[in-house]
């Protein structure tokens, strides 16, 4: 986080460069779905591009900063261009986090080839690059996969449900940041998003990075 600036300025710049891959794979991720699905509305803006500026939505990024979660700028469509655009609007929003979570195991996949053929100074150097990758991606997609206005996984559930019941869904978007400032309001010695969001992390992040045992645990 921000505090390892001064205490780890090395691991600091990884942190910030495995951040911008995360937001901008998610966000381009959005705005590639949404064109294939027939709406031109983010090409038009730029943002089927992998330069992270077009995608930093400043909040998001002190957020994940200060508190290890957050967001890109969101990556707008229009629905009347779409097929069928609750289904449509569901794949869109899961296009960002499925592209975190697909990185994520595209990188572990590759360190445990550098492991299986035992190429130990590719792990290393490897393991320093992509660990920082794979712990944010996950971050970012599990994050992002919660059913609270305005992370994806609102519109995803929207999306899957049946229409009437997604009316209803829809109800509750107005009260998204009520939710999400509930979730990350420290209670204690932590807030209700730690005790639920950072276990799964861990969980997912140690299934994913490999430990060698000439190199050591990751």
């Amino acid at each position: 986080m921000i505090s390892q600036l001064f205490s780890n300025p090395l691991g600091f710049a990884f942190y910030i460069f495995a951040l911008l891959v995360a937001l901008t794979i998610h966000e381009a991720s959005h705005a590639w779905v949404a064109d294939r699905l027939g709406d031109p509305t983010a090409r038009l803006q730029g943002r089927i591009s992998l330069n992270p500026l077009v995608h930093i939505d400043l909040y998001g990024a002190m957020f994940l900063l200060f508190f290890g979660f957050g967001w890109g700028k969101p990556v707008q469509f229009d629905p009347f261009n779409l097929k069928n655009p609750r289904k449509d609007g569901a794949l869109i929003s899961l296009a960002g986090p499925a592209s975190n979570l697909s990185l994520a195991l595209i990188l572990s996949i590759v360190l445990r080839l550098f492991i299986f053929f035992n190429l130990s100074n590719f792990f290393i150097i490897g393991s320093i690059l992509f660990v920082p990758l794979i712990s944010m991606n996950v971050i970012l997609g599990l994050f992002n996969l919660i059913p609270i206005h305005p992370l994806d996984g609102f519109a995803i559930v929207s999306g899957l449900l049946p229409r009437e019941k997604s009316i209803e869904w829809e109800g509750l978007r107005r009260y998204g940041m009520i939710f999400l400032i509930l979730l990350i309001i420290p209670l204690g010695n932590g807030s209700m998003l730690d005790t639920f969001l950072h276990p799964l992390v861990r969980f997912v992040t140690n299934l994913l990075i490999p430990v060698s045992r000439s190199a050591g645990i990751l």
